[in-house]
């Protein structure tokens, strides 16, 4: 898959190349500790499950941003990257390990620079979706909108555990579509102006509307 940030990585040898330049553009919360709170892990990995819901080959495309980004530093390879992912306390492989604020970052910056590279498929998805449910025409006569649907419920269901408590309540096939068109939402707010500084802010005061 040719994938793209259209970005020049940052590479100024004067300064150290640890922390690139645009996570700085992120501000560090104001959170005890160095790790990110339960609802932090867990609303990034939703969101990169719906990345992958969107397009064929969505875990390359991170790790493919990741290298394009300069951000190989945080996120090494396929292996660091389940690991990052799976401090989400609802997977079935959950592991108890921190995600720190710097692996946070680098995983909201690659998720907005994706979700600008598929602007256009987002609000086409969004605008079916309300003209459909405002003529209360099922979902899944279109085709394109069903498609990312049954591979979101696909993903979430292979991946979260169904004992969790959070699971539970969105085990149906109707709260699992909610829950699809809601990262739809949030992943074109992302595009927005400022979008991706407010949804890092929103992950710890507040939700995106």
């Amino acid at each position: 898959m040719n994938v793209s940030a259209s970005l020049t990585p940052y590479n100024d040898s004067s300064t150290p190349r640890s922390l690139p330049m645009i996570l700085d553009t992120l501000p560090n919360p104001a959170i005890e500790g160095e790790g990110c709170p339960r609802r932090t892990r867990l609303q990034i990995d939703l969101l990169l499950l719906a990345i992958e819901a969107l397009e064929l080959g969505g875990s390359e495309a991170i790790l493919a941003f990741a290298e394009e980004l300069d951000l190989k530093a945080i996120i090494k390879n396929r292996v660091n990257l389940w690991q990052m992912r799976s401090s989400n306390p609802i997977r079935r492989a959950h592991i108890r390990r921190p995600l720190s604020i710097m692996e946070a970052k680098a995983l909201v910056v690659i998720a907005c620079y994706i979700a600008r590279r598929l602007t256009v498929t987002i609000r086409q998805l969004l605008i079916i979706y309300q003209q459909m449910s405002d003529k209360q025409i099922p979902l899944e006569q279109n085709l394109r909108l069903s498609n990312y649907l049954e591979r979101f419920r696909a993903h979430f269901r292979s991946r979260m555990n169904p004992r969790r408590s959070g699971v539970l309540a969105i085990t149906s096939e109707e709260k699992l579509d909610e829950l699809a068109i809601h990262l739809l939402g949030q992943l074109l707010f992302c595009t927005g102006t400022s979008g991706m500084q407010r949804f890092w802010i929103s992950l710890f005061d507040g939700e995106v509307d």
